[in-house]
């Protein structure tokens, strides 16, 4: 991860998860922590650069006035920014509760960011240890806001500070605490940003600490991601967002695609959800603008 862009990609998906929070109804994911951890003065900065942005999100919408700028926020946010953290925490958190239940010990967030989970589940300190692992930059950004926040520490809550999409090391994990214990990990948002050799390998290192029924939520884009063009042409929108932040999409994958990678590595697609299921499943009857992102899809995938 690109150090200058590292905590503004979190801050802009916190933003997104308190957004919804705040000003959606019904609710896909309620973050109601999030916007602890993004100062008026951000979330105020963040909602100016969309509406100067406007003529890139949708070129022939309103130009700004006092009257529809809130409409024009909720407009690009809804349609481009949120649907994708929204969706895939909501399942990814379904499964780890899930998993909880079947007996995992540990709960490894890979890119965690200004991630919330442990400040709302209290109830789960003396139940799960979880490892939030992500560049030194965004963990040093993160532990300022929780202080900034009055958050405090939690025994249960480990920081791994490492850049793991450059190279994985299980030391660091170790060294807070990190066991040979059935395990589920999260990697949301990164798969986008490493090559297929990057995230076999990622998947190979990750799956030889844990043992068999240890298991991952990841979200990947499929093999239309450069040429589908998507609602308001919001995926291709998405693509040159990446590019112009330093972070260039680097791959996309057939369904027979993560088959063939993961089979070698002892892994099974427990569940794939696509993207007319994340419709149905956490978008559907909606009246506002959210929808589930064209190209996306996710996957529960457990280890043999």
């Amino acid at each position: 991860m690109n150090k200058q862009q590292s905590s503004i990609t979190s801050l802009i998906a916190a933003f997104s998860r308190a957004y919804h929070s705040q000003m959606d109804t019904p609710k896909i994911f309620d973050d109601y922590v999030a916007k602890e951890l993004i100062s008026p003065e951000e979330f105020q900065s963040i909602q100016d650069h969309l509406i100067q942005g406007i003529d890139f999100f949708n070129k022939d919408m309103a130009i700004p006035t006092k009257d529809n700028v809130k409409n024009l926020v909720k407009w690009i946010t809804q349609i481009q920014l949120a649907p994708t953290p929204l969706a895939r925490a909501a399942y990814n958190e379904n499964v780890l509760h899930h998993e909880i239940r079947l007996g995992i010990e540990q709960y490894v967030i890979l890119g965690a960011g200004l991630d919330t989970f442990p400040y709302r589940h209290p109830q789960l300190e003396t139940v799960v240890e979880i490892f939030e692992v992500d560049h030194p930059t965004t963990q040093a950004f993160k532990k300022k806001r929780l202080q900034e926040a009055s958050l405090p520490p939690m025994k249960h809550l480990h920081f791994v500070s490492m850049d793991f999409t450059k190279q994985f090391q299980s030391q660091p994990l170790f060294e807070q605490g990190f066991q040979y214990k059935k395990t589920f990990f999260s990697l949301l948002g990164v798969s986008y940003y490493l090559t297929k050799e990057e995230l076999a390998s990622l998947l190979t290192h990750l799956f030889a600490l844990v043992p068999s029924g240890s298991s991952i939520v990841l979200d990947y884009a499929d093999e239309t991601l450069f040429q589908e063009n998507g609602l308001f042409n919001r995926v291709d929108n998405m693509v040159k967002m990446a590019a112009a932040g330093g972070e260039p999409m680097k791959s996309c994958f057939a369904y027979e695609d993560m088959e063939k990678m993961l089979d070698p590595l002892g892994l099974l697609i427990y569940e794939h959800l696509t993207p007319p299921a994340i419709q149905q499943l956490y978008f559907q009857n909606r009246t506002d603008y959210l929808s589930a992102f064209e190209t996306i899809h996710y996957m529960h995938i457990v280890k043999k």
